[in-house]
């Protein structure tokens, strides 16, 4: 708390600087887990494809934002199609892009999801506005039980996928997702009150091969399945739907189980569907992150012995599109910061931030919105623009870079509110990233901050210097005016702008670290 100093009637707050120093390896240590530059990936509500790729002609604000993580990392994120509404999904011959019925807007919900999607080939074919080089993981409908749908979606999907566009810029369908979220069958009254974890494998090993058949799957075909796709961990999910459960009903002995190479699992770490609140102090606790991520730690464990890899095939920080003044902020792209590189110390190998037109919790809003995201009042049209969370995406990629070979550690910090990683690259130390994740809010009065100074371990030369990027917030509670190193990404074209500012110092001077910020520091 800051000290409170007194001269007659007026009354100064002097902001608080604690001190720690933090012990950092010069070479990756045994067990630093390896990243890719599409660490941070994208999961797209499958109901309004058409609006974040664009129809006739790319969508330029979406396209600008992601290639500005291929300028970073040499690498498109990974695009997800699917969720929710990829189990409402139909196809028709009679349909060019696609045709939706929403439910009513509401103050909970200001942008639903369709509850009816007819699609027809277009749908699929403007996959390749996407960037040269993107991987895309598509999702068919499992939840109506539908096998003539099914087998009419992976045709258009695999023509899609051959047509000359698409290959033209080496786009590919990496995985083929195969229901959404089926532990929730029963919830949404998509099956009845028998349904249970060995009815789902029959079911999905009956659709997962016809699929697999149809689109000419084997075990030497680039294209391969996605596992599970399950709400929750099995810590969490009282029907039993886990990663161990349909492993050991066999599923990957089954002709398309044999073809799974990913498991994938959904989380949230809250939930706003009936409008109850959220704090975001809560959110963005160091503590609370890792308590999320650890539930999931022995369906992770289960996944890696069977030699599959484990992503968070959707995720984001509330559910139901976000909670208002929480999911929008600039917290919770410290809350993003933070949970994206946990994720990787627990043996998560990629992470879908989940995105759909409106959504709250989104890093970009790819269209014009004519209705606010937090109530559903109309506003005055808002142009396409990135949200606080994108910086946070923007950061991790920075600290990834473009080597190929990046590793990274987590710092041990003894301090609640202070998390650290350190990043690798060809073995040696090159970058890490502090987030102070402390909530300062307008009326806090000082806002205090850490100091953090700097030893070494292991073999090498310690560096001399350091160069200090610093992602600069007003109050925890902002949703636009953030900067990272001074520049913005809140323009029109969704390209970075302004002067770049990198303060470098002595590494034996150490960094300051304030409430509410993030700093990437390079040694050299």
């Amino acid at each position: 708390m800051p000290r409170f100093m007194m001269w007659g009637f007026i009354t100064l707050v002097v902001p608080i600087v604690s001190a720690i120093e933090v012990t950092i390896p010069l070479t990756a240590p045994l067990g630093a887990a390896p990243l890719k530059g599409n660490l941070v990936s994208l999961s797209i509500e499958q109901d309004r494809w058409d609006d974040w790729a664009g129809t006739t002609e790319p969508n330029t604000f979406f396209n600008n934002v992601l290639d500005n993580f291929i300028q970073i990392t040499n690498t498109p994120p990974f695009v997800r199609i699917g969720a929710d509404s990829e189990d409402h999904t139909d196809f028709s011959y009679n349909v060019e892009y696609e045709e939706d019925i929403f439910p009513p807007s509401s103050t909970i919900t200001p942008y639903p999801e369709a509850t009816n999607i007819t699609v027809g080939q277009g749908f699929y074919d403007i996959i390749s506005h996407l960037p040269n080089g993107t991987e895309v993981h598509w999702g068919l409908n499992l939840r109506e039980y539908n096998l003539t749908a099914a087998y009419l979606e992976t045709v258009a999907l695999m023509n899609a996928f051959s047509s000359p566009p698409v290959l033209e810029k080496h786009i590919t369908l990496k995985f083929i997702e195969v229901g959404n979220e089926a532990d929730l069958y029963y919830d949404n009254e998509g099956r009845n009150s028998s349904w249970n974890v060995q009815e789902y494998v029959s079911e999905w090993e009956e659709f997962a091969y016809n699929v697999s058949i149809t689109a000419n799957l084997s075990k030497l075909s680039y294209t391969k399945l996605i596992g599970a796709a399950f709400a929750g961990s099995s810590h969490n999910n009282l029907s039993g739907f886990s990663p161990q459960a349909i492993f050991n009903l066999g599923i990957l002995e089954s002709p398309a189980g044999q073809l799974i190479e990913t498991i994938s699992q959904h989380h949230y770490s809250g939930s706003f569907c009936t409008g109850s609140g959220a704090a975001l102090q809560d959110l963005m606790t160091k503590s609370y992150i890792r308590g999320n991520l650890s539930a999931f730690i022995p369906d992770i464990e289960a996944t890696l012995a069977n030699g599959l890899k484990y992503i968070l095939g959707e995720t984001n920080s509330i559910s139901c599109h976000g909670a208002p003044n929480v999911s929008n902020t600039a917290g919770a792209a410290l809350w993003l910061l933070d949970y994206t590189l946990y994720a990787t110390q627990v043996g998560i190998s990629r992470i879908h931030f989940h995105e759909g037109i409106g959504y709250k919790y989104n890093l970009i809003q790819p269209v014009t919105l004519n209705y606010s995201i937090l109530d559903g009042f109309p506003i005055a049209p808002l142009a396409p623009h990135a949200q606080p969370a994108y910086y946070a995406a923007i950061i991790v990629a920075e600290a990834i870079g473009s080597s190929g070979t990046t590793q990274a550690v987590e710092i041990s910090i003894d301090e609640n509110n202070v998390s650290g990683y350190a990043f690798f690259e060809h073995g040696n130390l090159s970058r890490a990233v502090f987030i102070n994740t402390v909530a300062y809010f307008s009326g806090a009065g000082a806002r205090n901050s850490t100091h953090i100074d700097f030893s070494f371990t292991g073999l090498g030369y310690p560096p001399n210097n350091t160069s200090v990027k610093t992602l600069k917030i007003g109050y925890a509670s902002d949703t636009s005016n953030l900067t990272w190193g001074g520049q913005t990404y809140e323009t029109s074209d969704g390209r970075v702008s302004g002067p770049l500012t990198v303060d470098v110092l002595p590494v034996n001077s150490g960094v300051d670290l304030q409430e509410t910020e993030a700093i990437l520091v390079t040694f050299s």
